[in-house]
């Protein structure tokens, strides 16, 4: 039985959901929950060597990588690291979920053009209060992100036999 009364999307909102379903940050909301989020998306493009963010930036805003590829690097004396290369359907900026938050890394994109959803941080955190639900699982999700990160770290260590001083990441200060 059809129930008139259940909210129904549009096929631009279902082909959102999808996107965002298989961005980790969202893929424990349900479609209710993602149709909270979508009136604060908005797009914006960027060209090749443009800058998305810079380590140390404030996290005031969620960047969702709909097309293109971005390069995640850090900066270590007077030269770049490259982290990671990413590319479409990926989330960067996860810590403007965390209040007074900054920038890790710097994002720049790589690729000729670049289009993302942006999710500024005021409109994830009204959505927070009015609704804990939505607020317990992208948390949730947001400490796995950081439980494979450190996974990660703790693998290169090992495997750098010890290269650095892994102290200095757990010093407080």
């Amino acid at each position: 039985m059809i129930n008139p009364f259940k909210k129904t999307f549009t096929p631009k909102e279902h082909e959102i959901f999808v996107f965002l379903t298989n961005i980790k940050l969202f893929s424990e909301l349900n479609y209710k929950q993602l149709a909270q989020f979508i009136p604060h998306m908005h797009v914006r493009n960027y060209e090749k060597n443009e800058v998305v963010f810079f380590r140390n930036d404030p996290s005031h805003a969620l960047y969702l990588l709909k097309a293109g590829e971005v390069s995640i690097n850090i900066d270590v004396n007077d030269s770049f690291e490259s982290l990671n290369k990413l590319s479409g359907r990926n989330s960067l900026g996860e810590s403007c979920l965390l209040k007074n938050s900054k920038r890790l890394f710097n994002a720049i994109v790589t690729s000729e053009t670049a289009e993302f959803y942006v999710i500024p941080q005021g409109n994830i955190f009204s959505i927070f209060d009015d609704n804990v639900k939505i607020k317990a699982k992208m948390l949730e999700s947001l400490a796995e992100i950081y439980n494979d990160y450190n996974a990660s770290l703790f693998k290169a260590y090992r495997s750098s036999m010890g290269f650095f001083n892994l102290k200095q990441v757990y010093k407080k200060g």
